[in-house]
């Protein structure tokens, strides 16, 4: 895989994922079962999303992970775990595209975790 940074016409950050399609799948598996089983809130940001999750080290473990791994093949976005107000929080930024494209992204396709009420 080549790794050299690609950029759009205006040099930013071109808006693609690196994985093949067997690695995405199993990523895309992964964020719906973290999102169904301790998923609790998502929020649209003006250049990306912030998504809460329980506060559970198995949690962070797995979002760190995936965090981690998406960072690798979605160098356009950062991605960013921390813990705050009893949850660990994604907080994941990006260019204007890639902040629509992640609104997308991590809704629909990666797990329903947006509305879900706290228990």
């Amino acid at each position: 895989m080549d790794t050299t940074p690609t950029t759009g016409h205006d040099d930013s950050p071109v808006v693609a994922c690196e994985l093949g399609s067997d690695e995405m799948g199993a990523q895309v598996k992964r964020w719906i079962r973290l999102g169904r089983d301790a998923g609790l809130e998502r929020a649209e940001t003006q250049d990306g999303l912030q998504i809460r999750f329980r506060d559970e080290p198995a949690v962070e473990e797995e979002l760190r992970a995936l965090a981690a791994a998406e960072s690798s093949c979605c160098s356009w976005a950062r991605w960013e775990v921390r813990r705050a107000d009893g949850d660990v929080i994604l907080t994941v930024s990006s260019t204007p595209e890639g902040a629509a494209t992640l609104h997308t992204m991590l809704s629909t396709g990666y797990g329903s975790v947006a509305g879900r009420p706290r228990s």
